[in-house]
Protein backbone atom coordinates (compact mmCIF):
# COMPACT_ATOMS: atom_id res chain seq x y z
CA UNK A 1 0.00 0.00 0.00
CA UNK A 2 1.79 3.61 -1.03
CA UNK A 3 1.93 6.39 1.05
CA UNK A 4 -1.37 8.11 0.02
CA UNK A 5 -3.60 5.18 0.67
CA UNK A 6 -2.19 4.77 4.47
CA UNK A 7 -2.83 8.49 4.93
CA UNK A 8 -6.39 8.41 3.52
CA UNK A 9 -6.86 4.51 5.58
CA UNK A 10 -5.65 6.42 8.84
CA UNK A 11 -7.36 9.44 8.43
CA UNK A 12 -11.15 7.23 7.74
CA UNK A 13 -10.03 4.82 10.37
CA UNK A 14 -9.44 8.07 12.86
CA UNK A 15 -12.77 9.67 11.42
CA UNK A 16 -14.92 6.80 12.79
CA UNK A 17 -13.21 6.82 16.05
CA UNK A 18 -13.98 10.30 16.51
CA UNK A 19 -17.67 9.84 15.37
CA UNK A 20 -18.04 6.58 18.13
CA UNK A 21 -16.26 8.69 20.90
CA UNK A 22 -18.66 11.70 20.27
CA UNK A 23 -21.22 10.09 20.34
CA UNK A 24 -20.55 7.69 23.65
CA UNK A 25 -19.17 11.20 25.56
CA UNK A 26 -22.21 13.05 24.45
CA UNK A 27 -24.39 14.14 27.51
CA UNK A 28 -27.82 13.23 25.35
CA UNK A 29 -28.44 12.37 21.94
CA UNK A 30 -30.08 14.57 19.92
CA UNK A 31 -31.50 13.44 16.66
CA UNK A 32 -29.24 16.09 15.27
CA UNK A 33 -26.00 14.55 17.14
CA UNK A 34 -27.40 11.00 15.53
CA UNK A 35 -27.58 12.59 11.56
CA UNK A 36 -24.41 14.11 12.09
CA UNK A 37 -22.71 10.77 13.55
CA UNK A 38 -23.84 8.69 10.45
CA UNK A 39 -23.74 11.14 8.03
CA UNK A 40 -19.32 11.15 9.82
CA UNK A 41 -19.20 7.58 9.68
CA UNK A 42 -20.29 7.34 6.08
CA UNK A 43 -17.77 9.89 5.40
CA UNK A 44 -14.75 7.72 7.66
CA UNK A 45 -16.04 4.25 5.82
CA UNK A 46 -15.71 6.16 2.02
CA UNK A 47 -12.27 7.32 3.11
CA UNK A 48 -11.03 3.56 3.97
CA UNK A 49 -12.86 2.63 0.64
CA UNK A 50 -11.11 4.96 -1.61
CA UNK A 51 -7.57 3.98 0.29
CA UNK A 52 -8.41 -0.11 -0.77
CA UNK A 53 -9.61 1.14 -4.25
CA UNK A 54 -6.43 3.19 -4.61
CA UNK A 55 -4.00 0.18 -3.72
CA UNK A 56 -5.83 -2.31 -6.27
CA UNK A 57 -5.78 0.45 -9.17
CA UNK A 58 -1.67 1.19 -8.83
CA UNK A 59 -0.75 -1.98 -6.92
CA UNK A 60 2.83 -1.78 -5.32
CA UNK A 61 5.25 -3.34 -8.30
CA UNK A 62 6.72 -6.81 -6.79
CA UNK A 63 10.53 -6.51 -5.81
CA UNK A 64 12.93 -7.07 -8.07
CA UNK A 65 15.20 -10.36 -7.25
CA UNK A 66 18.77 -10.12 -7.21
CA UNK A 67 19.78 -13.14 -9.32
CA UNK A 68 23.58 -14.74 -8.92
CA UNK A 69 25.71 -14.10 -11.96
CA UNK A 70 26.95 -12.34 -14.37
CA UNK A 71 25.78 -10.94 -18.03
CA UNK A 72 26.87 -12.76 -21.05
CA UNK A 73 25.66 -14.30 -24.22
CA UNK A 74 26.51 -17.74 -25.34
CA UNK A 75 25.35 -18.98 -29.19
CA UNK A 76 26.18 -22.37 -30.50
CA UNK A 77 28.79 -22.87 -32.88
CA UNK A 78 28.58 -23.09 -36.76
CA UNK A 79 25.24 -21.21 -36.82
CA UNK A 80 24.69 -19.08 -39.82
CA UNK A 81 25.28 -16.11 -39.82
CA UNK A 82 21.85 -14.69 -40.34
CA UNK A 83 20.29 -17.10 -37.85
CA UNK A 84 23.06 -15.90 -35.51
CA UNK A 85 22.24 -11.84 -36.39
CA UNK A 86 18.12 -12.63 -35.56
CA UNK A 87 19.26 -14.57 -32.53
CA UNK A 88 21.26 -11.47 -30.97
CA UNK A 89 19.03 -8.75 -31.68
CA UNK A 90 15.78 -11.02 -30.48
CA UNK A 91 17.08 -11.28 -27.41
CA UNK A 92 18.46 -7.88 -27.08
CA UNK A 93 15.43 -6.56 -27.59
CA UNK A 94 13.75 -8.48 -25.52
CA UNK A 95 15.99 -7.65 -22.16
CA UNK A 96 15.55 -4.60 -23.17
CA UNK A 97 12.41 -3.66 -23.66
CA UNK A 98 10.44 -6.00 -21.67
CA UNK A 99 11.05 -7.48 -18.04
CA UNK A 100 13.00 -10.49 -18.93
CA UNK A 101 16.11 -11.33 -17.14
CA UNK A 102 17.79 -14.56 -18.82
CA UNK A 103 16.64 -16.25 -22.05
CA UNK A 104 17.62 -19.79 -23.18
CA UNK A 105 16.52 -21.34 -26.59
CA UNK A 106 16.68 -25.07 -26.90
CA UNK A 107 15.86 -26.68 -30.56
CA UNK A 108 16.03 -30.37 -31.42
CA UNK A 109 18.20 -31.51 -28.16
CA UNK A 110 20.42 -28.40 -28.42
CA UNK A 111 20.95 -25.39 -26.48
CA UNK A 112 21.62 -22.78 -28.87
CA UNK A 113 21.28 -19.65 -26.87
CA UNK A 114 21.74 -18.42 -23.65
CA UNK A 115 21.82 -14.36 -23.28
CA UNK A 116 21.19 -12.54 -19.74
CA UNK A 117 22.04 -13.38 -16.30
CA UNK A 118 24.31 -16.79 -16.70
CA UNK A 119 24.27 -18.89 -13.92
CA UNK A 120 27.71 -19.22 -12.32
CA UNK A 121 27.99 -22.57 -13.53
CA UNK A 122 25.97 -23.69 -16.40
CA UNK A 123 23.47 -26.92 -16.12
CA UNK A 124 22.31 -28.66 -19.28
CA UNK A 125 18.74 -28.03 -19.71
CA UNK A 126 16.71 -30.70 -20.48
CA UNK A 127 12.56 -30.39 -21.55
CA UNK A 128 10.65 -31.90 -18.71
CA UNK A 129 6.78 -32.28 -18.05
CA UNK A 130 6.00 -28.48 -18.48
CA UNK A 131 7.72 -28.32 -21.51
CA UNK A 132 5.88 -30.88 -23.23
CA UNK A 133 2.72 -29.79 -22.21
CA UNK A 134 3.51 -26.12 -23.79
CA UNK A 135 4.41 -28.61 -26.73
CA UNK A 136 0.95 -30.24 -26.56
CA UNK A 137 -0.82 -27.54 -25.93
CA UNK A 138 1.11 -25.39 -28.55
CA UNK A 139 0.43 -22.49 -26.26
CA UNK A 140 2.38 -20.74 -23.81
CA UNK A 141 3.31 -21.36 -20.42
CA UNK A 142 3.49 -18.17 -17.41
CA UNK A 143 4.51 -19.30 -14.46
CA UNK A 144 4.17 -16.17 -12.51
CA UNK A 145 5.65 -17.11 -9.21
CA UNK A 146 7.94 -20.23 -9.91
CA UNK A 147 8.67 -20.89 -6.02
CA UNK A 148 5.53 -21.73 -5.95
CA UNK A 149 5.81 -25.01 -8.79
CA UNK A 150 7.01 -27.86 -7.56
CA UNK A 151 8.44 -28.93 -10.93
CA UNK A 152 10.95 -25.98 -10.72
CA UNK A 153 14.06 -28.23 -11.06
CA UNK A 154 12.70 -28.56 -14.55
CA UNK A 155 14.54 -25.74 -15.65
CA UNK A 156 18.27 -25.88 -14.13
CA UNK A 157 19.79 -24.63 -17.40
CA UNK A 158 18.91 -20.90 -16.31
CA UNK A 159 19.79 -19.00 -13.18
CA UNK A 160 18.84 -20.08 -9.57
CA UNK A 161 16.39 -18.49 -8.07
CA UNK A 162 14.44 -17.28 -10.92
CA UNK A 163 10.93 -15.71 -9.92
CA UNK A 164 8.99 -16.07 -12.72
CA UNK A 165 9.03 -17.78 -17.05
CA UNK A 166 7.72 -17.85 -19.56
CA UNK A 167 7.68 -20.89 -21.69
CA UNK A 168 7.11 -20.82 -25.52
CA UNK A 169 6.70 -23.38 -27.44
CA UNK A 170 8.66 -23.30 -30.67
CA UNK A 171 6.74 -26.14 -32.68
CA UNK A 172 7.02 -29.34 -31.68
CA UNK A 173 10.94 -29.56 -31.67
CA UNK A 174 11.86 -26.55 -29.27
CA UNK A 175 11.18 -24.31 -26.76
CA UNK A 176 12.39 -20.32 -25.60
CA UNK A 177 12.39 -19.62 -21.87
CA UNK A 178 12.48 -16.25 -20.90
CA UNK A 179 12.90 -15.32 -17.15
CA UNK A 180 11.62 -12.53 -15.37
CA UNK A 181 13.11 -10.20 -12.98
CA UNK A 182 10.14 -10.28 -10.14
CA UNK A 183 7.06 -12.63 -9.73
CA UNK A 184 4.27 -11.42 -11.80
CA UNK A 185 6.32 -9.24 -13.98
CA UNK A 186 5.22 -10.00 -17.65
CA UNK A 187 2.28 -8.05 -19.27
CA UNK A 188 -0.09 -9.47 -22.08
CA UNK A 189 1.80 -7.29 -24.44
CA UNK A 190 5.12 -8.55 -23.33
CA UNK A 191 3.61 -12.21 -24.09
CA UNK A 192 2.38 -11.12 -27.64
CA UNK A 193 5.89 -10.03 -28.48
CA UNK A 194 7.03 -12.92 -27.62
CA UNK A 195 4.67 -15.50 -29.15
CA UNK A 196 5.32 -13.23 -32.33
CA UNK A 197 8.85 -13.64 -32.44
CA UNK A 198 8.79 -16.96 -31.47
CA UNK A 199 6.81 -17.98 -34.91
CA UNK A 200 9.39 -16.44 -37.11
CA UNK A 201 12.46 -17.84 -35.43
CA UNK A 202 10.66 -21.36 -35.58
CA UNK A 203 10.71 -20.36 -39.42
CA UNK A 204 14.66 -19.48 -39.14
CA UNK A 205 15.24 -22.52 -37.44
CA UNK A 206 13.67 -25.56 -39.36
CA UNK A 207 17.00 -25.79 -41.56
CA UNK A 208 19.10 -26.07 -38.39
CA UNK A 209 19.66 -29.90 -37.79
CA UNK A 210 19.65 -32.49 -34.16
CA UNK A 211 23.58 -31.92 -33.61
CA UNK A 212 25.34 -28.38 -33.60
CA UNK A 213 28.10 -27.91 -31.49
CA UNK A 214 27.49 -26.83 -28.16
CA UNK A 215 27.78 -23.41 -27.02
CA UNK A 216 30.63 -21.11 -27.22
CA UNK A 217 31.20 -19.79 -23.52
CA UNK A 218 32.86 -16.09 -23.20
CA UNK A 219 31.31 -14.68 -26.48
CA UNK A 220 30.89 -11.09 -25.87
CA UNK A 221 27.46 -10.10 -24.29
Amino acid sequence: MGTAARITLAAGVLGLGLSIANQLTAPELSPALERAAVLGSFLAVGLMLVSILWTRAMPVAPERVDLEGEQGLELAAELPEALRQELAWGSQMLLTATPAASLLLHWRGQTLLRRGVLAPVPAPFSPGPICRRAWSTQAAIGLVNLKLYPGRGEFRGLPDGIPALIVQPLGEEGVLLVAGWSPRCFSRSDEAWLEGWARKLRTALEPIGAAPSPPAAGEGS
